[in-house]
């Protein structure tokens, strides 16, 4: 089964073609940071523009790659949420065109659905097995997440304010680093000492898987304008910032292993590139004697092939219309639970 997959959630405009949800036969991306890098952060009309200009050529790209064609594809995938409005309706309008024109089947994915999916691509074989646990840190959220099954998955712990991906950014221009923060913040740490400050770490209230992230963007921003802060070395405000953070997300993946077993851990979202966050969860699940799954970094971050990998998995639970399907800035993660 070939599916092509369509991802315009935010910025990056992409397109793919997988095959059985496993193996990527293509992937392209077009990065929108040149458009957005003067802002600091990205400008939400510019990326729906530049997604009008690029997804055409994308997706014709993506079904070159993959030595194939259109009328040979056997479905179409798109993300319809959650993310910004200009760019999922760019993304959902092209791909009921080519459904509806093609007769195609055509799947609505939720792109947070598709993060815990790039775990399944290009692995051999190697796959997590129901029920698991992932942990899904990203820009927009950080969520721990119970996998039933490919439809049944119900978020148990997650931000109650910042989502990890949004205070390393912020955190990031703050340090005087260019957009985006994120791999800048994990670059510069390597340079420096993580035990250098003592930043805040959030305490969940008792029972609670919850997160908060805010306290420690705000904790670095008081740092940095103290004469403390003012004569530290940037590579340790780094280190120990993201210090913090990783410690916080371990310790409530460690929570959550505490009140139920599971067979293994996922990490997925564009934060799971983290080098730092990468090898805490490595050394955490070999003390645990967990398996731990990290999808490559070119699907840590948002793409195309984990849209095409979900609808696989999911199937007809995600069977749309193509004369209705709309996009939803707001989709509810727990959509699919039954």
């Amino acid at each position: 089964m070939l599916t092509l997959g369509i991802e315009t959630s935010c910025d990056d405009t992409s397109a793919a073609v997988v095959e059985d949800g496993v193996h990527v036969r293509s992937s392209v991306a077009t990065n929108q940071d040149a458009f957005h890098a003067q802002y600091g952060g990205i400008v939400p009309e510019i990326a729906g523009r530049q997604h009008v200009a690029l997804l055409t050529a994308a997706i014709e790209d993506a079904v070159a790659r993959a030595n194939t064609s259109l009328d040979a594809i056997d479905g179409i995938a798109v993300t319809r949420g959650p993310g910004l409005i200009g760019s999922l309706v760019v993304g959902v309008a092209s791909a009921k065109a080519l459904a509806f024109a093609l007769s195609k089947p055509l799947y609505g994915i939720n792109h947070l659905h598709g993060h815990i999916f790039a775990t399944f691509l290009d692995r051999n074989g190697d796959v997590p097995r129901y029920p698991f646990l992932t942990l899904l840190v990203s820009g927009g959220h950080s969520q721990l997440v119970e996998v039933e099954s490919a439809t049944d998955m119900r978020v148990i712990g997650r931000t109650t304010d910042d989502a990890a991906g949004e205070a390393f950014d912020k955190s990031a221009r703050l340090l005087g680093l260019p957009f985006p923060g994120g791999p800048e913040i994990d670059k510069l740490a390597r340079e420096g000492s993580p035990q250098a400050i003592k930043f805040p770490r959030h305490r969940a209230e008792p029972g609670s898987l919850d997160m908060s992230f805010s306290g420690i963007k705000t904790a670095v921003r008081y740092f940095i304008e103290s004469d403390e802060g003012k004569k530290a070395n940037k590579a340790d405000i780094a280190a120990s910032f993201q210090a913090a953070i990783v410690d916080v997300l371990i310790q409530r993946l460690g929570a959550a292993f505490e009140r139920k077993p599971y067979t293994s851990v996922v990490l997925s979202g564009g934060v799971a590139a983290n080098s730092a966050l990468q090898q805490a969860l490595r050394n955490w699940g070999k003390q645990m004697n967990v398996p731990v799954f990290i999808p490559p970094p070119k699907y840590c971050t948002d793409n195309a092939a984990m849209i095409a990998a979900a609808a696989a998995h999911q199937g007809e639970a995600v069977r749309a219309d193509p004369l209705t399907l709309s996009a939803d800035p707001n989709l509810p993660f727990e959509l699919l639970v039954s």
